[in-house]
This record gives C-alpha cells, structure tokens and sequence, in this order.
C-alpha cells in the first residue's frame, strides 16, 4: 500500500479516522467507533467502496485503537500489510490556546499544556488527549503530531481578538477571541490558491457552514477576524447554538429566570439555533417545511441568512473591500437555497449569483458567481483530514 498517515479525530466517546496516503493525499480508508463505555459499540469502516458494521464491546479508548488497528492490519486482505507502514498519526486537537500557532510533535511538554488548556475546552481536550496517550500505546513507532483547531486564528491581530475586559482578564486568565475551524478554514484558502493556479485573491471571507458555523476574513492569506470567539458558542446562527447574544441576557436567565448555569449553558449550546426556532437541527427538514409554507422554518432560514450578511459587510469593512466568498462543509457545499438566501442584496459590495450555476453546484469545486460579479463566489469542499495529514506530513 506504501506509507500512510492515520488522522485521529477523537470525542468523549467515539473514535473517527481516516487513512491517507502520503504521496497521493487520498483517503485510502475511514472509520468511526461509536458509543464507547457503553455496553454495546459500533464500529463501521469504509474500504474500497464497501462499508462494514460491527459491534464490539468498547469500555475505553485504548480497547478502540485495537479494534481499528485489526480493522486495518487483520482478515484475509488486509488494508495495511505492516504497522510500520503507518508513519504518523494527526491528532485533532481542538484548543491550542495562545500557545501554538502551527502543528506540533507530541511530547511531554505538549501533553501538559493540552491538558492545561482543558479549562479553556472541558468538552474537548480531555478527550483528544486520551487520544492521543492511547494512540501512543497502540503506534510506538509512528510520529505523533497534534494538529489545533485555533492554530489557524493565531494570527488574528490584538485589535480584534481582544475584548474590552480589565487587563488582568486577558493576562492571568487568557480571555480572548481563538476561534475554531481552523483546520478547515486554512484548508480551503489553500484549495481556493491551488484553484486559481497559485493567485489567491488579497481578500476573502471564508463560509464554513454547517452545524457549527464560523466565518474567517482571509487577507492576503492570513486569517484576521473570525466569528467563533472564546468558545464555539459565539457568532452565527448554528443547529443548536445561538450564536451572538447579548452577555447581560445570560445575567437575566440566571438572577431573574433562576437558571443554573448548566442549564444556561445546554439552553444556547444544544437547545437553541435552528432547532431553538423550529424545533428541528437539519437544515435540509427545515427547507422542505419553508418550501411547504411554515412561517417559523422561512424565519429561521432568514435569520439565518441575515446574521451571515452582517457578518459579511463587517469583515469587507475590517479588510477595506473583498474579493472572494468562499462556501465550505456540509451546509456551505449541499445548499444552494441558503447560499442563495446569503448572496441576496450584496451588490453593494459587488456580489452577484448566478443562481443557475448555484443549483447545479453541490458537493464539488466551482464557481457560482454571474459573469457581473465583482466578487468571485467559489464553492470549495473542505477536508480538514487531508489538511491534518499534509501537517503531519511536513514532520515526517
């Protein structure tokens, strides 16, 4: 099969990879092990065209990497004839605080400061670091390289990734904007360079849109304002996220309403955003009951759509002008209706759709902005498995 990188991309209880070859950059194999330390877990693998299921009993992360190191190494036709064939591992890690701006070999020092920045991600990095410690065990002889998830965002100038807190907020407790989807995010600006034969255009907001969403002003290549801040919590309208909202409101849930703070927390994280509005996360059942005429799913569609315009008009501002729009990931590729709800009425910055080339273009590489646009529209898929790769890559 030749050398390859195993991705890692680890939660509290589930295991997703996927196998890329290091010349290619081509997924070779993927799987995902679900429920673990539950009494029953499922483990499904992509090979060659063909799905497989399993169930397994699954009480730990460590019990996970052996079923997918025999998943890949075991039966008659093996995916990889030897370990060694595995040189590096790229672990996913979501929260790299101010500390690391690109991917790193993983050693006791980065180790410490992932568990360290699990203040700043509880739901996040404990588990990417019980990842990584397994993935360790299990592959010896490969390298290991984290690859965060706010690396991309360190280059955000201090004039937007502060907020206006007493000094003593950012200095002792690291409060500040780091943003997400970074790995993502810097994977379609080199998508879009590579599209354009190597002339990435000075200024570009990028649009990753799917049940979290987040937006990046790209200029001249680097990243200088994004819309998830402290947490994933801030900025756009998401599934079950609300995105913006006004801090004194949060105040008002708790002394007024008498809400917990766990119930706060799982009111704008899991209960709000699109579901919040209309009792359903997946854009695609909220559309069809639009289209069937219900006034709260065209409302949320719309809100929706607005927050992304706002958004937009702030960063052509912050940039002095734009360039490009870029759609990415599940919502940004698939959904001609939300890109064309987002794309309305900007002709004063110049953006024009061609809603034909709109609708025709899903899940693939294109342009759907009209031949009048002074703004180029691409739709670039995202994959930020070959973007952790081609970082593990540089350290092999």
């Amino acid at each position: 099969m030749g050398e390859s990188i195993l991705v890692i991309n680890s939660g509290s209880s589930s295991l997703k990879f996927q196998l890329i070859s290091v010349q290619e950059e081509k997924s070779i194999a993927s799987g995902l092990i679900d429920r673990i330390g539950e009494k029953v877990s499922t483990f499904a693998l992509k090979y060659d065209g063909q799905k497989t299921t399993t169930s397994h009993e699954v009480p730990n992360h460590t019990t996970a990497f052996a079923i997918v190191l025999e998943g890949l190494t075991g039966g008659s036709k093996p995916i990889v004839i030897s370990i060694n064939e595995i040189k590096a591992l790229g672990h996913r890690v979501v929260h790299g605080g101010d500390l690391y701006a690109s991917a790193v070999i993983i050693d006791e020092d980065v180790i410490n400061a992932i568990d360290e920045l699990s203040s700043l991600a509880p739901l996040h990095n404990p588990a990417n670091l019980i990842s990584i410690k397994c993935g360790m065990d299990v592959f010896p002889n490969a390298i290991h390289v984290a690859v965060f998830d706010t690396a991309f965002h360190q280059t955000i100038p201090e004039v937007a990734h502060r907020y206006a807190l007493p000094e003593v907020y950012y200095t002792d407790y690291k409060i500040r904007v780091y943003g997400f989807h970074g790995t993502s995010h810097k994977y379609v600006v080199s998508q879009l360079k590579n599209l354009l034969y190597g002339k990435l255009p000075g200024k570009v907001i990028t649009l990753h849109l799917g049940n979290g969403c987040s937006m990046s002003a790209i200029k001249d290549g680097i990243c200088i304002d994004t819309s998830l801040g402290f947490t994933p919590a801030d900025g756009l309208i998401m599934g079950t996220r609300a995105g913006d909202l006004d801090p004194g409101l949060v105040l008002y849930l708790v002394d007024k309403l008498g809400l917990s703070t766990k119930e706060v927390n799982d009111l704008i994280n899991k209960k709000s955003g699109m579901l919040g509005l209309t009792g359903k996360a997946d854009l695609r059942d909220i559309i069809e009951e639009a289209a069937n005429g219900d006034a709260m799913a065209n409302l949320a569609l719309t809100m929706n759509a607005y927050r992304i315009k706002k958004y937009i008009g702030a960063y052509a501002a912050a940039m002095n002008g734009l360039d490009a729009l870029v759609f990415t990931a599940g919502i940004g590729e698939n959904s001609p209706k939300m890109r064309s709800l987002i794309c309305n009425d900007l002709s004063f910055f110049g953006v024009e759709l061609d809603e034909g080339k709109n609708n025709a273009v899903i899940g693939m590489a294109d342009t759907i902005h009209s031949s009048k646009s002074k703004v180029q529209i691409w739709v670039v898929p995202t994959q930020e498995e070959v973007e952790i790769a081609r970082e593990a890559k540089k350290f092999l």
